[in-house]
């Protein structure tokens, strides 16, 4: 069975309001919108005034976690300086999950991990809504909304233990694509939990080959595609990879060697193997409605 993924090529506030509402996810109670705060320095992350209507609309508090590398995002106290320095306090509720410890969520059927250990304060969510810039990554080849859930969602300790296949003392030196594997294993512990409380959009747009967590980023090459909003994060990034291989503009060369080089697809069909959602997908272009 396909899931349904839609899509809009209005990079505007108001394409989000649209495919929200398309969407029509109906988050409940109090919702977490899981962002990408940006590292210091970086400029090509979402900027928090292009998605305040959407964060109104849906009464949400903007939740991150700490990272598990040197920057200004690996401390609870400098993290939330730098989402005031980045506008986000401005605009919103800011709540770091992982200030006061973690969560452990079972992984079923994991290969590498058991247990994946998120932010504790996750806990204090009804309903999430997976706010992805999606863009290329020095590590995982692509982010998206598997990454978003996986090691985005994960405590600084997680992170570790994503990185190092379960292992955290192996962060930088464990297998590759152990690594790549374990972010689908953490991402269908999320879903587990969550259950059908969860909805994502990803906006692809200033699509550099480097993430929001690099401080210098490259300049994007290729023209910014659209928005697209799915209730599956396998089918979501599954259909932006495609558009991305089926554009016409030759700067997507740049990203597509970024994702090849790193073998970024592994994530997507690990997950969709694990049953976190499908690789089949009908795109609903909404500007045609």
């Amino acid at each position: 069975m396909k899931s349904k993924v839609y899509f809009t090529k209005d990079l505007t506030s108001d394409g989000l309001l649209k495919i929200y509402r398309a969407l029509n996810p109906n988050l409940q109670g109090k919702v977490g919108v899981k962002i990408h705060s940006g590292e210091a320095g970086n400029q090509n992350y979402l900027r928090p005034d292009f998605m305040k209507e959407l964060v109104d609309l849906v009464n949400g508090t903007i939740i991150e976690c700490n990272t598990a590398y040197d920057g200004e995002r690996n401390e609870t106290v400098k993290h939330q300086k730098l989402m005031e320095s980045h506008e986000w306090t401005k605009y919103f509720k800011v709540d770091i999950l992982d200030s006061e410890g973690e969560l452990e969520l079972p992984v079923k059927n994991g290969k590498y991990l058991k247990t994946n250990y998120v932010g504790a304060k996750l806990a204090n969510y009804d309903s999430i809504l997976v706010l992805s810039h999606f863009k290329g990554h020095p590590m995982g080849g692509f982010g998206g909304a598997l990454k978003n859930i996986s090691i985005g969602l994960a405590s600084s300790h997680g992170k570790a233990v994503i990185h190092g296949a379960g292992e955290a003392e192996k962060i930088w030196s464990s297998n590759h694509d152990s690594f790549l594997e374990s972010m689908a294993e953490a991402a269908s512990s999320v879903m587990d939990y969550e259950k059908s409380n969860i909805a994502f959009i990803n906006v692809m747009k200033n699509m550099s080959v480097d993430c929001d967590c690099c401080s210098v980023a490259a300049d994007p090459k290729i023209k910014d595609i659209g928005i697209l909003a799915s209730l599956d994060p396998v089918a979501l990034d599954k259909a932006c990879l495609d558009l991305v291989y089926n554009s016409n503009d030759p700067g997507k060369a740049d990203l597509i060697e970024r994702i090849e080089s790193r073998n970024g697809t592994l994530t997507v069909t690990k997950a969709a193997e694990l049953g976190v959602g499908v690789l089949e997908y009908e795109l609903i272009d909404i500007d045609k409605n």
